[in-house]
């Protein structure tokens, strides 16, 4: 059963994206599963940065099919133009890119409703992108007012966009005393995206499951993080999709038996987009410094994300939960030139010490980090090509979050391209 999934295990922003670049070699079908356009992966490869938001990050790989599966929202809009800067870009993108029609579709409705609850409700950001993903994601599980994207191929979308402009048109001119919505120029709009799409427009769980059913290697990708998952992380500061290891099947339709290697990456320390309880958060000049050397703002928003230590409470939660076999430690260089490097190993909550991550966030607002500290490094890692390379200092602090975590580390990266990767030991993998 060659099938291996990457999850993220922090609040998203691990650098999944490479990893997966790293691992697309040794498997024919790479598969995104949920999240929408919200999500950011980037992959560097020579002197080009590529930033993606729905095209799997095996589309590097000529020989890889890609799949966007079932449980993805697709703004068809967005999705081509991400194909066509691809394109520009010399980025083969034909038959080896495949479109759930199953996937359901933001519209501008999505937008704006997106739009007007972040105003209305302001306060503390739940982190949305203002992209559509979340009340999308509501007209899925509503149903009456969900459109698939199979559906624009067929009979009576012109009437059924018109019938949902109208009722969206009613629900939001609540919100701000008028909205309105142009049916007619939408459907012609989405008729447009509709054809432009058609070729790689397909049943992606028939595909999947012959995939699986054949033998074929194939890696799920994951977007977000699974601390951000719908239903188990620090809800209502969460996407609106399933970003742990638990949404694998259900948003490709593979069932888990397939699945023989889940990899979880994180980054060297923590870091958080909008709102939520951070416990490890360090708003100061420490926090400060990893923003800077990890560029830690949005691949899709530019938005500055939150920094801090790295929380191994949380982090241990996330691997049982998306059932972690191995780690991959991303941006182990950031933590370069610090005298000293703290990891969260327990919480303070009502004077008791935990070490299990708290289910509702009022806990999670009130806990207090337990820190370890460890010594820093002051070399420079990037070029370091095997474990032995690091500084003494760099490989205990690695070793740590093995322990605290309770899965091993397979990988490590020392910096943004594809060579600056350390390969510890991947089983079932020939490592070059």
């Amino acid at each position: 059963m060659p099938c291996t999934c990457v999850i993220g295990l922090q609040w998203g922003d691990e650098a999944k994206g490479k990893i997966v670049d790293l691992l697309t070699d040794r498997h024919e079908i790479v598969v995104r599963y949920q999240g929408g356009p919200n999500a950011g992966h980037t992959v560097v490869l020579g002197n080009q940065t590529f930033k993606l938001s729905l095209v799997p990050s095996g589309i590097f790989r000529p020989h890889v099919r890609c799949v966007i599966a079932s449980g993805v929202v697709v703004h068809p809009g967005v999705l081509l133009q991400e194909i066509q800067s691809l394109r520009e870009r010399g980025i083969k993108v034909d038959n080896n890119l495949v479109v759930s029609d199953r996937a359901h579709v933001i519209f501008p409705w999505h937008i704006e409703e997106d739009r007007l609850l972040n105003a209305v409700f302001g306060g503390e950001a739940i982190g949305t992108t203002l992209r559509g993903i979340g009340p999308c994601y509501k007209d899925k599980a509503g149903r009456s007012l969900a459109v698939r994207l199979g559906d624009l191929y067929r009979p009576g979308l012109k009437e059924r966009i018109q019938q949902i402009a109208n009722a969206k048109s009613l629900m939001l001119s609540g919100l701000n005393g008028r909205a309105e919505f142009d049916a007619a120029a939408i459907f012609a709009e989405y008729s447009d995206y509709a054809e432009k799409l058609r070729p790689h427009v397909t049943d992606t769980t028939k595909f999947l499951l012959d995939a699986v059913e054949a033998g074929r290697w194939v890696l799920f990708e994951g977007a977000q993080g699974s601390l951000l998952d719908i239903d188990h992380g620090t809800f209502p500061y969460v996407t609106s999709s399933n970003s742990s290891g638990v949404g694998v099947t259900a948003g490709s339709g593979v069932p888990a038996k397939y699945i023989s290697k889940v990899i979880g990456v994180i980054k060297a320390y923590t870091t958080r987009v909008g709102g939520g309880p951070f416990p490890t958060e360090q708003p100061n000049e420490i926090g400060q410094y990893i923003r800077e050397r990890g560029n830690e703002y949005g691949t899709v928003t530019r938005r500055p994300r939150r920094c801090g230590w790295f929380d191994a409470v949380a982090v241990r939660y996330a691997a049982r939960l998306s059932g972690v076999d191995e780690l991959a430690v991303m941006l182990l260089d950031v933590l370069g030139g610090l005298p000293e490097i703290q990891i969260c190993t327990a919480y303070e909550l009502d004077g008791r010490r935990i070490t299990d991550f708290p289910s509702h966030i009022d806990d999670l607002r009130r806990v207090t980090p337990v820190y370890e500290t460890l010594p820093g490094w002051k070399e420079e890692i990037r070029g370091a090509r095997s474990f032995s390379d690091l500084p003494g200092n760099a490989r205990q602090y690695v070793q740590r979050i093995s322990q605290l975590v309770g899965r091993p580390v397979s990988i490590i990266s020392v910096g943004p391209d594809r060579e600056d990767t350390i390969f510890v030991s991947i089983s079932g993998y020939k490592v070059s």
